[in-house]
């Protein structure tokens, strides 16, 4: 006898950004099949029902800042996580969906085959679904006469560094990216710092003999971030393309960011949780400590910064909340953070760490044990606005029947886990550490389904799902705001 449906999920406050319904939820195959009120489907036939116990049921997250399996850009520094160890962390903490990063080398003419490259690494290897945004770091004319095949091979998003020797684009390539961006319906990712700021702060603090990782944080000020961010806009303004400025650290920043959103600029902006939960005095432990917790930008002063962070999440500033999950592992010399440790710098060269920090799993934990923000504002910041912005709304992001993809979150009910410590133990990525040790935390998926499959199981077996049962995701265009104009970029009009 055919069953009605695969899965059965009873008893929760189902979220998505518009609302919070107590309605169970009916999966039939890989897709949302129908939602309805409590016991609408208690005469149906399924192959497991589970009971969400009145917890919160929300769409799979979508985490659009993920660095796995990446060539050394940084040193000698290289990803800890593989896309198989990077996305059996994401799923156990909620996550089903990841954008990772295709990085173009310098040396290499085409973007096409950094992105095949790139394929060979992720696919038959992945627990999440998954895609690419490509790295630019040499805007040939061959690399961008490729726009169009990446837009048919499904890739919609394309990041860019305004820093770092290895990556950065002057300000002219910048332009030739954003305009043809712009031709093919290509958001672009911006990484705002003014590089030359930071070389000449690296300068004044080595003259005074400061290398201890603490001074990292004074070699990124936060007003380069302000100035890059800034400039960026102006750019991105000139050409009337969308633009996201990831990872933001500064509240002035944000500031910017938001001038130009109220002017009516399709500018999108990202923070993480390493600058709601983090300040610069996690970077001023004793010895090499603190490196654990170096990434760029940095975390910045004090708990008033984290809380203009907090506002922008709050009020709409900020588009989305990704984790810029940047593994190595600590105790490692070879790849990991401590190859910049020598005998006449026993606790390291602050510009030589590694930058970046472990994260996929302890995103949606963190923010959503937070509770600073309302369950419609999680759901959009942490799935929906991702899906939006990268071209997989509505099969991701959402709980639409007929149109999403069974990606769910099961939570636990309100107080059920009490209070209760972070520890790396816990956690499921190839990393010897996170920089969140002992951060409390009140939720924690109880369950993490992937297009219908249980794949998470706390309080079962834990992981259930396998290697490779994550597909590659052919996006699309954003649905969020674009150019100003639909008419062709034209000189003449200036």
């Amino acid at each position: 006898m055919a069953l009605d449906f695969d899965l059965i999920i009873i008893n929760g406050c189902v979220v998505t950004e518009d609302a919070i319904s107590e309605v169970d939820i009916a999966i039939k195959g890989e897709q949302i099949s129908l939602l309805g009120p409590r016991g609408s489907f208690s005469n149906s036939t399924a192959g497991r029902t589970i009971d969400a116990e009145g917890g919160y049921v929300t769409p799979g997250g979508i985490d659009a800042h993920v660095h796995l399996e990446e060539p050394q850009l940084f040193g000698k520094g290289s990803s800890a996580d593989t896309f198989e160890t990077g996305t059996r962390s994401a799923i156990c903490g909620g996550t089903t969906t990841i954008i990772a990063f295709a990085p173009q080398q310098r040396t290499e003419d085409s973007l096409l085959s950094t992105l095949e490259a790139t394929h060979k690494k992720a696919d038959g290897k992945c627990y999440t679904d998954f895609s690419f945004h490509l790295l630019v770091s040499n805007p040939s004319e061959t690399a961008l006469s490729e726009f169009t095949t990446l837009r048919e091979r499904g890739i919609s998003s394309l990041k860019i560094y305004m820093t770092y020797e290895a990556l950065q684009l002057k300000d002219g390539q910048i332009l030739d990216i954003l305009l043809a961006a712009r031709e093919h319906g290509i958001t672009t990712l911006i990484h705002a710092e003014n590089n030359d700021l930071m070389l000449w702060m690296t300068a004044q603090l080595e003259k005074r003999k400061m290398f201890q990782p603490r001074y990292h944080a004074t070699s990124h000020p936060a007003m380069a971030e302000i100035e890059a961010t800034y400039r960026a806009i102006c750019l991105s303004e000139f050409i009337d393309v969308p633009i996201l400025l990831v990872h933001i650290s500064s509240p002035a920043a944000a500031a910017h960011i938001r001038s130009a959103q109220s002017r009516g600029l399709p500018v999108y902006a990202e923070t993480c949780p390493q600058y709601l939960f983090l300040t610069k005095a996690d970077l001023d432990k004793p010895g090499f400590e603190g490196a654990k917790c170096v990434c760029s930008p940095p975390p910045r002063e004090n708990e008033q910064d984290q809380e203009g962070i907090w506002q922008g999440l709050e009020d709409g500033t900020f588009t989305v909340l990704s984790s810029d999950h940047c593994p190595f592992i600590y105790d490692d010399s070879e790849t990991g953070k401590k190859t910049c440790i020598t005998a006449e710098y026993p606790e390291g060269q602050f510009k030589y760490i590694p930058n970046g920090c472990p994260g996929v799993e302890t995103r949606l934990p963190l923010a959503m044990s937070a509770k600073r923000l309302e369950m419609e504002r999680f759901v959009e910041v942490t799935a929906t606005n991702a899906a939006k912005l990268y071209g997989l709304y509505p099969r991701k992001g959402t709980i639409s029947p007929g149109q999403s993809d069974a990606d769910l979150v099961i939570w636990y009910p309100t107080g059920k886990l009490g209070s209760f410590a972070l520890h790396n133990e816990m956690l499921h990525h190839n990393v010897d550490y996170t920089p969140y040790e002992w951060k409390p935390l009140t939720q924690w998926p109880r369950y993490t389904i992937l297009r219908g499959t249980v794949m998470w199981d706390r309080d079962g077996e834990g992981l259930v799902g396998k290697a490779g049962q994550g597909t590659f995701l052919h996006r699309g265009t954003s649905s969020l705001k674009g150019a100003l104009s639909t008419e062709p970029w034209d000189i003449r009009g200036f």
